[in-house]
């Protein structure tokens, strides 16, 4: 049964940021590699953490304590999140907050992982404030609402019936669309009524760096699986800080496979904390 719910996954998401050209002969350095190590770490941590029976404050408040040891902070308001199929972000009430905004304190709940979830986990860092503003560039990316409203151009309904029919609530590119400049047209009218959702590239209020890791991670009975990420490798980037916690380096040391009987995969269990303290040498 469990096998047949692992293979149920709809959808895999993947990201990881690195500079180009660095090695481990030379590695960058500055607040880039700050950025990059501290959202690597965050994300390893929260691949050790999202198991049945945790929380998701657990995942938020441990994430904090890795940001602040390599002087970062997490964007503001970003979610990582359950997935379901045909379920956005914003549909389902188990999220992970990671700097949460002052209403996302109050309207994410506190929550328990379970076995058999299936969750994307969004990590952003940066050295700046932390606090987010939208890039200068078009939006490109939007997603369907519940509202309803009975639109008054034809091209407008035109368009939305085309969304309707092609995405249903699922985020969508103006790219799919054969007439992009016709799709514009149709477009805006179904943003000013709320009937589409835009999403906007965002950056650090400040303009510094932004790192971000993302991966699809499965909860199983006897651990959890990571279905792709994980190629980054920490000696490309070196910092003047570390983590010095010790249930976080101890934690890192964790395994983060699932147990099975194969004794060679438990020959890598320390391999994430050694790399948290040698990356700084």
């Amino acid at each position: 049964d469990s096998e047949r719910r692992e293979k149920a996954v709809v959808s895999t998401q993947s990201t990881g940021t690195l500079v180009v050209g660095a090695t481990s002969d030379a590695p960058a350095s500055g607040v880039m590699a700050d950025a990059i190590l501290a959202a690597h770490y965050c994300s390893e941590v929260a691949l050790r953490l999202i198991k049945a029976g945790n929380t998701n404050k657990q995942v938020t408040d441990t994430i904090q304590k890795i940001t602040d040891s390599y002087k970062c902070t997490p964007l503001e308001g970003m979610l990582s999140y359950q997935i379901k199929r045909y379920q956005t972000e914003a549909d389902t009430d188990k999220q992970i907050v990671l700097n949460p905004s002052e209403i996302q304190k109050k309207e994410v709940k506190d929550m328990e992982f379970a076995v058999h979830e299936v969750y994307a986990m969004d990590v952003f860092v940066t050295p700046g404030t932390g606090k987010t503003k939208e890039y200068n560039s078009n939006t490109t990316v939007y997603r369907r609402t519940e509202e309803i409203y009975q639109l008054k151009m034809k091209a407008s309904r035109a368009f939305y019936s085309d969304v309707c029919n092609r995405f249903t609530l699922m985020p969508f590119t103006l790219r799919a669309f054969e007439e992009e400049t016709k799709a514009k047209m149709g477009l805006k009218e179904c943003v000013t009524h709320e009937l589409l959702q835009a999403y906007p590239v965002q950056q650090d209020a400040t303009g510094q760096p932004v790192a971000q890791f993302k991966f699809t991670v499965l909860v199983v009975p006897n651990g959890n699986i990571r279905i792709n990420g994980g190629i980054f490798d920490p000696a490309t980037c070196k910092s003047e800080h570390k983590i010095e916690d010790k249930e976080i380096v101890e934690l890192l040391a964790q395994s983060a496979n699932r147990k099975t009987a194969n004794k060679k995969k438990k020959k890598k269990a320390k391999s994430a904390a050694e790399e948290a303290k040698t990356t700084t040498n």
